[in-house]
C-alpha cells in the first residue's frame, strides 16, 4: 500500500480531513507528523532559510520528521482559491524549497491549484493526484465527493465551535469534544493564522491557557465562510494576501458583536504580511470599544514571558468590565 505523507502544519489545519478522506477512499495509507516539539523545531530552524518565517521553518521540521516513512509527500502549490487573493509566496515555493533544500526527500506531489486559470482548477488537481496513483476516473470522482461530505462536516463542526484539532479528533477518532461554555465569563476572540493560532507548540498553547483562565474562545475559523465574505472592513483596498484578508474581516464581525469582552491577535515574527495585518487592525479601529492585544510569537517565545501577558490583559478586561457594570 503506497504511504502518502502530510506534514501536520499550514493547511493542515484548514484542509486535513478533505486530503485524508480522498487519500483513503484511493487506496492509499496517510501518514501525518504529529504535533510540533521543540526536536521538531530546531530541525527545521537548520534546513529552512533565514529569513522565512516560524511556521514555514515548522514546515520543514514536519516534512523531515516523515521524509522516511512515506512513499510521496503532498505539499499541494495550492496558488488562488477564491479568484481574488492569493496564498504567500513561501507557501507557493515549499514544494521547491523542500525539494531542493533537504537532502534525500521522497517524491514530492505538487500539483496545482490556481482558481484564476480555470474553473474546474481544484477538480483537475485531484484528478491528476488520481491518475499519479494509478486510479480510474471513476475512483477518483467518487473519492472527491466523499471527502468533500467529509470536509463539509469539518466546517460544521468548527462553525458549531470547536477549534480544527478538536474537530479533527471527531471525525478520524471518534471522540466527542464540545466546546467548553462558561457560562458569564468572559469570551475572547483570537485572531490570526489557522496554523499560528492552532499549533500549540507556535501559539504556546494559547487557547487552553485562554481556557484555564475560564475565558470562552471563538477564532475566525469557528465563522463561516460567507460570513467572513460578506464583511467590509475600513482598509481601501483588497489585501494580497487570503490569509490576511480573512483574517482582518473575522476581526470586523468579532468588533461588531456585543459578546465579545477582548480580542487578541496572535501573529507569527518574521511574516511581513502579519505585520501589515496587525497595523491595519489598530488603525482600522476596529477594536475601538473592545480591549485588543497583539501577542508576536517565535521560535523563541517562552511560556512564561506569554502567560503573564495573558493573565495582566484578563485582568484588565475583567476590571474593565466591573467598571462598566
Amino acid at each position: 500500500m503506497l504511504r502518502i505523507g502530510i506534514p501536520s502544519a499550514l493547511f493542515y489545519y484548514v484542509y486535513y480531513p478533505l486530503w485524508k478522506t480522498y487519500f483513503d477512499e484511493l487506496g492509499t495509507q496517510v501518514i501525518t507528523s504529529g504535533k510540533t516539539t521543540r526536536k521538531l523545531m530546531d530541525n527545521g530552524v537548520r534546513e529552512a532559510l533565514a529569513d522565512a518565517c516560524v511556521p514555514v521553518k515548522v514546515f520543514f521540521g514536519h516534512t523531515m520528521a516523515i521524509s522516511d516513512q512515506v512513499d510521496y509527500l503532498f505539499i499541494p502549490r495550492i496558488v488562488c482559491l477564491n479568484k481574488k487573493t492569493v496564498y504567500c509566496p513561501k507557501f507557493l515555493g515549499l514544494p521547491d524549497m523542500i525539494r531542493h533544500g533537504i537532502p534525500g526527500m521522497p517524491p514530492i506531489i505538487d500539483v496545482r491549484v490556481d482558481a484564476r486559470e480555470r474553473k474546474d482548477s481544484i477538480l483537475s488537481a485531484y484528478y491528476q493526484v488520481g491518475k499519479m496513483l494509478g486510479k480510474t476516473s471513476a475512483q477518483i470522482i467518487k473519492a472527491l465527493l466523499k471527502a468533500q461530505i467529509k470536509q463539509f462536516k469539518f466546517q460544521r463542526l468548527l462553525c458549531g465551535g470547536l477549534q480544527p484539532l478538536e474537530a479533527i479528533d471527531n471525525i478520524f477518532n471518534g471522540k466527542h469534544n464540545k466546546p467548553p461554555d462558561n457560562q458569564g465569563q468572559l469570551k475572547f476572540a483570537v485572531v490570526g493564522y489557522p496554523y499560528i493560532i492552532h499549533d500549540q507548540y507556535i501559539s504556546v498553547a494559547i487557547i487552553n491557557k485562554l481556557r484555564r483562565m475560564r475565558i470562552n474562545v471563538v477564532t475566525p475559523d469557528n465563522l463561516s465562510p460567507l460570513t467572513v465574505r460578506i464583511q467590509r472592513h475600513a482598509s481601501p483596498k483588497r489585501l494580497f494576501w487570503t490569509f490576511s484578508e480573512r483574517t482582518l474581516r473575522a476581526t470586523r464581525y468579532f468588533a461588531g458583536r456585543n459578546d465579545i469582552d477582548g480580542i487578541i491577535h496572535l501573529s507569527a515574527f518574521g511574516c511581513g504580511p502579519d505585520s501589515i495585518v496587525d497595523r491595519f487592525i489598530q488603525l482600522d479601529n476596529y477594536s475601538s470599544t473592545i480591549p485588543f492585544m497583539s501577542l508576536t510569537v517565535d521560535e523563541h517565545s517562552g511560556e512564561a514571558g506569554v502567560s503573564t501577558r495573558l493573565e495582566a490583559f484578563v485582568d484588565m478586561v475583567k476590571r474593565k468590565r466591573r467598571d462598566i457594570t
